[in-house]
C-alpha cells in the first residue's frame, strides 16, 4: 500500500499535480519544504522529487506513526516483515480470544472477527517490540500497515466519527504492508503545535492546509489514535470515544486569532495556503472558521498575495452540499 492509499478529510493528493506546478512556477525558492499540518503525507511526499530536504509535522500519534513508516531511511528485514503478514493472514480468526479491540469495536467498526484479529496483531506488535524480535522501523511499519489494512475494511463513510448503522459488515480485514518511500532527502518529523514548530523552523516553502472548520481530527479519527497508542483507555458513547485530547484552536472560534500568529511567525521564503469555500455550508460542522477574507488580510501582511482556484468535488459525507465547490491555494512571496 502506498501513502495515498487510505480515506482522510482533506487529503490533498488528487490536487498535487495542481499544486506541484503551481509551487514550481511561482515559487522561485522551492528547495526545503516546511509542511505545518501533514495529515496524510501525502503533499511531503509528492514534492520530494522537486525539493533537497522537507519538514512533516502533525498532531495525530497515528500520522507520525505513518510518517516514520513511510520516510525513515532506517534499516529494516522485508523478508521478515513479509514473513509476520503471510503468518497474521493465515491466523483461525475464531480462534482467537476477546480482546480490547473485538470489546469495543466488534461489529461496530469492524466485523467481530476481524476485530479480533486487529486487536490480537496489534498486541503482537507491541510484544515483538519490547522482546527484541523486531526493530524501532519495523514496528513503524508493521503499525502503518496495520492501520491502513484496517482503514479499508471499517465500517464508516471516510472517517471515524461514527459506524454505519443497520447493515451488514461485507469487507473483510486483510493485513497487508505498506511501501516505505526510498528516498535519500532528508526529511524532518514531529509531532508538535504547528504554532510553536513554527518560530523554530526555517525552509523556502511553508505548505500550510489547518483545519478550517469544527471537525476535530483526533475525534474524526479516534480509533487509529486509540490502536496506535495502545493504552487502552475506557471508551463511551455509541461511537466508542476515548476522553478527549489533542484538541486543536484551528476547529474553534479562535481559529483566524492562531492562523494569524501562525503566519506572522512563518520563517520561509514563500507561504502556500490551500483553502476551500465552504464557509457558508449548510452544515454547521463543515462550515469554515476562518473566512476567505481573513486568510488574505493575514497572508497580506507578509507580502505579495496571489489566489489560484480550481473546481473539485470534495470529501462529502452526504450531508453537505458540494455544488460549486472550489480549491483555492493562496502563494505569498514574502518581504524580506
Amino acid at each position: 500500500m502506498n501513502i495515498n492509499n487510505r480515506r482522510y478529510t482533506g487529503s490533498k493528493y488528487k490536487l498535487m499535480p495542481w499544486i506541484k506546478e503551481l509551487i514550481l512556477n511561482k515559487c522561485e525558492a522551492h528547495k526545503t519544504l516546511f509542511d505545518v499540518f501533514g495529515g496524510t503525507g501525502v503533499v511531503t511526499a509528492e514534492l520530494l522529487d522537486i525539493v533537497e530536504g522537507a519538514v512533516i509535522n502533525d498532531f495525530l500519534y497515528s500520522n507520525q506513526i505513518i510518517y516514520n513508516a513511510f520516510f525513515c531511511k532506517d534499516i529494516y528485514d522485508e523478508k521478515k516483515l513479509v514473513k509476520m503478514m503471510n503468518e497474521y493472514n493465515t491466523i483461525d480468526k475464531k480462534s482467537i480470544v476477546d480482546n480490547y479491540v473485538s470489546l469495543n469495536y466488534g461489529d461496530k467498526y469492524f466485523r467481530y472477527d476481524d476485530a479480533k484479529l486487529i486487536g490480537m496483531i496489534r498486541e503482537d506488535i507491541e510484544v515483538k517490540l519490547k522482546g527484541n524480535v523486531i526493530n524501532q522501523q519495523e514496528y513503524y511499519i508493521l503499525l502503518a500497515s496495520l492501520l491502513y489494512s484496517f482503514d479499508r475494511c471499517a465500517n464508516t463513510v471516510g472517517h471515524y466519527e461514527a459506524y454505519i448503522k443497520g447493515k451488514e459488515i461485507r469487507t473483510e480485514f486483510i493485513f497487508e504492508l505498506i511501501e516505505p518511500i526510498k528516498t535519500e532527502k532528508q526529511i524532518k518529523i514531529y509531532r508538535m503545535d504547528s504554532n510553536e514548530l513554527a518560530k523554530k523552523i526555517k525552509a523556502d516553502v511553508a505548505f500550510v492546509d489547518p483545519p478550517y472548520n469544527s471537525r476535530q481530527y483526533s475525534r474524526f479519527y479516534h480509533v487509529m489514535e486509540t490502536i496506535t497508542k495502545w493504552e487502552k483507555p475506557k471508551l463511551s458513547g455509541t461511537a466508542m470515544k476515548p476522553p478527549e485530547e489533542n484538541m486543536s484552536n484551528y476547529c474553534r472560534n479562535s481559529a483566524p486569532v492562531v492562523f494569524k500568529d501562525l503566519i506572522e511567525h512563518l520563517k520561509v521564503k514563500y507561504i502556500v495556503v490551500t483553502y476551500n469555500n465552504t464557509y457558508d455550508s449548510k452544515s454547521s460542522s463543515s462550515r469554515n472558521k476562518i473566512t476567505l477574507e481573513q486568510i488574505k488580510a493575514s497572508l497580506e501582511t507578509r507580502g505579495k498575495t496571489e489566489i489560484y482556484e480550481k473546481p473539485y468535488h470534495r470529501f462529502n459525507a452526504g450531508k453537505t452540499d458540494s455544488v460549486n465547490h472550489k480549491e483555492l491555494v493562496f502563494i505569498t512571496k514574502v518581504d524580506k
